[in-house]
């Protein structure tokens, strides 16, 4: 029996993570971290109140086998870059040093389709700059997710991402692999299924990668 954390429990993947991990019998315990609580309940479940900011007072509560990091913030959200590299960038790596520190041995993250952190567009190299940060963490075992266009119904009203949805929904069939788009659900249960029984020491799964584990 293992323990995870997770890092975005309250977004459209991590949401779908969470569920993921406690339907699962291989974790007794989840523990997310989160800006205010969800008012979820379920006998493995702990919830701590928290963010980049006061992570620190949570570190010594921060302990399990496996980490989940599905934090992410959108422009309009967040139009300050600042603002916007410390929730996709800086939260997640502090989140994975606190974590290894106390002992985890594998991290899964989100991120996203061609990040680079040689790029000169900000989003992708932002992606870029967070994978490479956390490979240098060194856990035991890196596996990150790169989707393209997560399709599935959001609770935020997001009209030009669900039109770019509609359109995947036609053309994903001759899409290139690494680009189709992948529902969310299926986003969770692939980083839950790899790091059940994980392998290599790092591990990159695009569309190919994380159906294969379906």
């Amino acid at each position: 029996m293992k323990k995870a954390i997770l890092f975005g429990a309250t977004g459209f993947v991590g949401s779908q993570i969470l569920k993921e991990l406690l339907d699962h019998p291989d974790y007794e315990k989840v523990t997310i971290v989160v800006r205010k609580d969800p008012g979820s309940h379920h006998p493995k479940l702990k919830t701590l109140i928290g963010d980049f900011n006061s992570l620190r007072s949570l570190k010594e509560q921060l302990i399990a086998d496996d980490v989940f990091i599905a934090l992410g913030t959108t422009k309009e959200n967040t139009p300050d870059r600042k603002e916007y590299y410390k929730v996709d960038h800086d939260y997640p790596v502090l989140a994975a040093k606190f974590a290894k520190e106390n002992g985890a041995k594998t991290v899964s993250l989100v991120s996203a389709v061609g990040a680079n952190s040689d790029s000169s567009v900000f989003y992708v190299r932002m992606k870029g700059e967070t994978e490479r940060d956390i490979l240098a963490v060194d856990f035991d075992h890196t596996h990150i997710f790169r989707p393209s266009m997560i399709m599935g119904n959001r609770k935020e009203k997001r009209p030009l991402e669900k039109a770019f949805i509609r359109l995947f929904s036609v053309i994903n069939p001759i899409m290139p692999s690494k680009f189709k788009g992948i529902k969310g659900e299926d986003i969770a249960s692939a980083m839950v299924n790899a790091a059940k029984r994980p392998t290599e020491k790092i591990k990159i799964f695009q569309w190919k990668e994380m159906k294969a584990l379906l």
